[in-house]
């Protein structure tokens, strides 16, 4: 990748040095090669290193570049094809869903969880609720990690002492929630931030962009559970099906 100044265009500098960077990412480098630090790029196409900031931010954003703790910014892999939701009415957990339940964790309800629970009066701040943490993994790589809210009301079959913590507890709070009858459900999906807990598990920096899907399955009592599924945003893309579901998928990119 020579040395390249950009001329005057139309559009904002950092946009202009995106499409720079992009036509250079398919010519010069491969997949997971490590490209040069700031101060080199900067110099080399004769810009602030804020500019330079704004263009690969973009490009992470749209799944060209990846920044890996300890390594730096390289050449991401194409995105992988993940299947968010494949039916409109089940529980989490039932038949392979591609989640691995890692913990499960029964304490009373932050504010913050009460308000993603959307409970109202339904469930009292002194009400336990079951947070079950999974991680997906699709070819060897982890592309979401989720926190599911269960109210212990929605659960009261659970065994109070088998199994305490662990996958083992998990599996045993969705294997109660299946037990209950699904009215319904639905699903929001927005562009967000890592915290440090997802970017961890993520391997992702934290701040760095990624899809948060929330689900909420309802019975006739009302709000059941409520899924916070992050994805990596470099990793995933979503598309909508006639049938109103989500789902993950790539196709090969088309040169313009």
């Amino acid at each position: 990748m020579g040395t390249t100044q950009l001329e005057t265009a139309p559009e904002p500098k950092y946009w202009h040095l995106k499409t720079v960077l992009s036509e250079a990412l398919d010519q010069d480098f491969a997949v997971g090669e490590v490209l040069p630090n700031e101060r080199e790029l900067a110099a080399r196409f004769g810009v602030a290193r804020a500019t330079l900031r704004q263009a690969l931010e973009q490009l992470e954003l749209e799944g060209r570049l990846q920044r890996r703790r300890g390594v730096g910014t390289t050449v991401a892999p194409p995105r992988v094809g993940v299947a968010v939701g494949s039916a409109q009415h089940s529980w989490p957990g039932e038949s392979v869903d591609g989640w691995e339940p890692l913990d499960a964790a029964e304490t009373l309800p932050t504010a913050a969880v009460l308000k993603i629970l959307g409970t109202g009066g339904a469930f009292a701040a002194d009400q336990p609720v079951h947070t079950v943490r999974r991680t997906r993994v699709t070819h060897g790589q982890a592309v979401a990690a989720e926190l599911l809210y269960v109210p212990a009301a929605s659960v009261p079959g659970l065994p109070a002492i088998e199994a305490p913590a662990g996958p083992a507890r998990a599996r045993a709070v969705l294997r109660e929630l299946q037990r209950l009858v699904l009215d319904g459900q639905d699903r929001s999906v927005e562009l967000g931030s890592a915290r440090a807990d997802d970017a961890k598990e993520l391997d992702r920096l934290p701040g760095a962009p990624v899809l948060v899907v929330t689900t909420r399955y309802f019975t006739a009592a009302g709000t059941a559970a409520v899924s916070v599924a992050t994805y990596r945003a470099d990793t995933c893309r979503l598309t909508f099906g006639d049938s109103g579901n989500v789902e993950i998928s790539h196709e090969p990119r088309v040169a313009s």
